[in-house]
Parts: structure tokens; C-alpha cells; sequence
């Protein structure tokens, strides 16, 4: 994986994810620049020994030059505008993305253009912080960075992405678009907005119940301590699968309620949930190996292997 076999990376957007991309991709020894808006971060990441700019045309001129790979790091609500530029500016580059829902980025990609060199992806990584200063090199660690794969996407384009996420130290996750926002909508959308929910009803307790929250409460309003504009950029932009897993959700506390008011129980929903925290503990991984993009039903191939828990530890 040498600067000189893969294409530089360009990063649009220095803040937690992006920061990271950038920092990892360096790492490891790739060239990488970055673009920001905000001129506080790219003094930072300057500051910092980082090449990265406020000058989203050049920066976009640069990569158009060396057929760089585009990484979109941007909020959603900011995502067109940056697909505006980089239609303009570099139509024919490589382009991947690291935003956390996918069917909202490909309709946006398609508005553009942009589709036959793009490739979706998405870290399955974070923290409650962000910004360029909570960016590390090590967040990717053996995280899942799912690589959208559909009927029709571009082999090389897709290994570059996945070679990238490699790279970044994560394993990758074959998933179409639709199936990624409807697992995230449950394993990461959800618990937002459930975390959400849970920090409000201990502040609704006064201090007393402020004074005695430990644990349980600090794990499970972690994510509350997110950016409220990041959230909502997320959440909002998968709405559909959300809602279907807050009502499978509050069909499950409904029917805790009466159980608890009738019977005094919590039995059916703390057993069915402490199983299935068991099953996630669980769950290992498994390499998968002999698929090469391009060659014969390679998608469908890397599609069931995606789904059965299978991922990508080299390209």
C-alpha cells in the first residue's frame, strides 16, 4: 500500500472522522491533504504538521491533478454543496464518503453526476467529541467500515475505498446502501436518540437523582454528549428506518409498562434483553477471502459474505 501504488487521499472536512481519516492515512504512510472550512481547524491541523486548506477549489484543482481518492467528511446538511464543487472541480476523480447514511448521499451523488466513480463508506467509529481536536489516528482500529457494494459499481473505485479503510487500520463490511441505513438506524441512530431520552429523564429528577447517576446512567447517556447538530444531521437524514426501529422499540417499553403495572414485572423485556447482549458478545467475525472484485458475481459473493458477519481484513 505505497503512496506510489495508491492514488493520494483528499479529505473534505477536518472534524472528528475526517481529522482521523487524514491522521491515519499519513500514518501509514499515504499522501493526504484535507480541506476545512472553518480556518481554526486548518490552522490546527496545520499546527499540527498536517497539509490542509480553506480553499475547497483548490484543494479540488490538487486532486483533479492527481486523480486523488475524494473522501466527503462533511455534516449531510453540507454534502451538496461540497458535490456541487467537486462536480465542477474534479468530476473524474475517485470519490467515497464517511457520513453516516448512505441512501441519503447516493441520492445526492446521483443529483450530481457523480455515481459511476462513486463509493460509498461509512466507519463504524466515533466519540462523544468532535471537531479536528478530538481527531486520533487510532479511531479506526478494527472497527467495521462498511463499502457500499451494488450491481454496477466500479471494481477499482471499490478496491481503492476498501484499500483505504484498510489502511486506516479498520476491517471492511460489504453492505448495499439500503441495508446499511436500516442496521445503523438500530445499532447507532437508536441509541441516540434513546440516550437522549435517558438524559433527559435523570435531569427531570433533579439533583438529587443528578447526585446519585453512576454507571448505568453515565454509559447510557454517553452519546448524549454528542453535538446536537451532528446528531440531528444523522438521524434526521435516515428518518424512515429510524422511526421504524423507535416503534418496534416502544411497542417492546409498552409493553414493559403494563407488564410492570399489571404484574409488577420486568421479566419478558430484561430476559429478551440481556440475551441478546449475550448474542452481540458473541458475535465474532470471520475473513472473508477468494472474492476479487470484478471477477464473475463478485457482489453478490461479497453481499453474503457481508451479511453473514464476514469482512475484509487485506484487499
Amino acid at each position: 500500500m505505497s503512496a506510489g501504488v495508491d492514488p493520494p487521499v483528499c479529505v473534505l472536512g477536518l472534524g472528528l472522522i475526517g481529522g482521523s481519516v487524514l491522521r491515519a492515512a499519513v500514518a501509514a504512510g499515504r499522501t493526504a491533504f484535507g480541506y476545512n472550512r472553518s480556518d481554526g481547524a486548518v490552522r490546527a491541523a496545520r499546527g499540527d504538521g498536517f497539509d490542509a486548506s480553506t480553499d475547497l477549489a483548490a484543494v479540488l484543482d490538487r486532486a483533479a491533478a492527481a486523480s486523488a481518492l475524494i473522501v466527503i467528511a462533511v455534516p449531510m446538511p453540507a454534502v451538496d454543496a461540497v458535490l456541487a464543487a467537486i462536480a465542477e472541480h474534479a468530476p473524474d476523480c475517485p470519490l467515497t464518503d464517511v457520513v453516516s447514511v448512505k441512501g441519503a448521499i447516493t441520492a445526492a451523488v446521483q443529483a450530481h453526476d457523480l455515481s459511476r466513480r462513486f463509493v460509498g463508506g461509512h466507519p463504524m467509529a466515533g466519540t462523544a467529541e468532535s471537531g479536528w481536536e478530538a481527531s486520533f489516528a487510532e479511531l479506526f482500529a478494527d472497527a467495521a467500515w462498511v463499502v457500499e457494494t451494488h450491481p454496477g459499481v466500479d471494481p477499482e473505485v471499490w478496491t481503492q475505498v476498501a484499500r483505504l479503510a484498510v489502511l486506516c487500520g479498520a476491517v471492511v463490511v460489504p453492505a448495499q446502501a439500503r441495508e446499511h441505513d436500516l442496521a445503523v438506524a438500530r445499532v447507532s441512530h437508536l441509541p441516540h436518540v434513546l440516550a437522549e431520552a435517558l438524559a433527559s429523564a435523570g435531569a427531570n429528577g433533579g439533583d438529587l437523582a443528578l447526585g446519585l447517576a453512576a454507571g448505568s446512567f453515565r454509559d447510557g447517556t454517553r452519546v448524549a454528549g454528542s453535538a446536537p447538530e451532528l446528531v440531528r444531521a444523522m438521524c434526521e437524514a435516515n428518518s424512515t428506518a429510524l422511526v421504524h426501529a423507535l416503534d418496534e422499540t416502544l411497542d417492546a417499553l409498552t409493553q414493559a409498562r403494563s407488564a410492570l403495572a399489571d404484574r409488577s414485572s420486568v421479566a419478558d423485556l430484561v430476559t429478551a434483553g440481556h440475551q441478546a447482549r449475550q448474542r452481540y458478545e458473541r458475535f465474532e467475525r470471520w475473513d472473508i477471502s477468494g472474492i476479487t472484485p470484478g471477477s464473475p458475481d463478485w457482489v453478490n459473493r461479497m453481499l453474503a459474505a457481508g451479511r453473514s458477519g464476514g469482512v475484509l481484513r487485506k484487499i
